[in-house]
């Protein structure tokens, strides 16, 4: 598991930047009703997204929250007053606060599928009745794009994914929550390249593989085979799903 509190300095730069925030926030604001008043952005990181949909939609009121000090902080330089330091799993919301409730790119970061299930059941909560809560899912299904690169991890240790659709699913409706509808968007940028693939096992980017572990070297040997170093293969498209709260009555 990656230390968010030091990858804040460098995570937008290392993360597709801002040709990827501005992918993703013009797909989320899609499935956004248009006569939302108040939406939340749960683990907002450093709000490259957050801000791009206050600037499209300045009739939203928009919160941010996130539970990293450094990705608060940057958070909230950007979006003053708009940012809050809080836990997905127990959000400092009333129940039914919002219109709209987003998770982007965080429930694959969930240590075990218990705490997955705990944020979706909180942005069920805090959603009014006719809400709709869009989270993106299927993460790191995503960056499989056929290449060859993907062919030498293939075989790489891989733990369930916390944020397959699937599952995703289940919990919503768990919660009273109904499929409304699904959207995808290019990773603008972050098509992987053998060289910087290897540099990524050896962070730790890839959750079974340590730094220092024998099969950790093992594959960044056959990547460092492949051709054209550093030449980027195709983008991974990243799939979005959208939940709605039923209206009673």
């Amino acid at each position: 598991m990656l230390d968010y509190e030091k990858e804040a300095a460098g995570y937008d730069a290392s993360r597709g930047g801002e040709p990827r925030a501005r992918a993703a926030a013009d797909t989320v604001l899609g499935m956004v009703p248009a006569d939302a008043a108040r939406l939340l952005d749960v683990g907002c990181g450093t709000a490259t997204v957050t801000r791009r949909i206050v600037a499209a939609r300045p009739d939203l009121q928009v919160i941010g929250a996130d539970l990293a000090h450094g990705m608060a902080r940057r958070a909230a330089a950007r979006l003053p007053g708009r940012i809050v330091l809080a836990d997905a799993r127990r959000l400092p919301f009333p129940d039914g606060t919002f219109d709209a409730v987003i998770s982007v790119w965080l429930l694959h970061l969930m240590p075990d599928a218990t705490d997955a299930r705990r944020v979706v059941a909180e942005c069920a909560r805090v959603l009014r009745p006719g809400g709709v809560y869009v989270t993106t899912v299927d993460k790191a299904a995503a960056h499989d794009v056929g290449s060859d690169i993907d062919a030498v991890l293939a075989a790489r240790p891989r733990r369930p994914a916390r944020d397959a659709a699937e599952t995703v699913a289940a919990h919503a409706a768990e919660h009273g929550l109904r499929p409304a509808g699904q959207a995808a968007f290019p990773g603008l940028g972050q098509g992987r390249s053998p060289r910087g693939t290897i540099a990524d096992l050896r962070r730790g980017w890839f959750t079974l593989l340590t730094p220092g572990d024998p099969r950790t070297e093992r594959f960044a040997a056959g990547l460092a085979r492949l051709p054209d170093q550093d030449r980027p293969r195709p983008d991974p498209r990243f799939t979005v799903r959208a939940f709605t709260r039923p209206r009673t009555g």
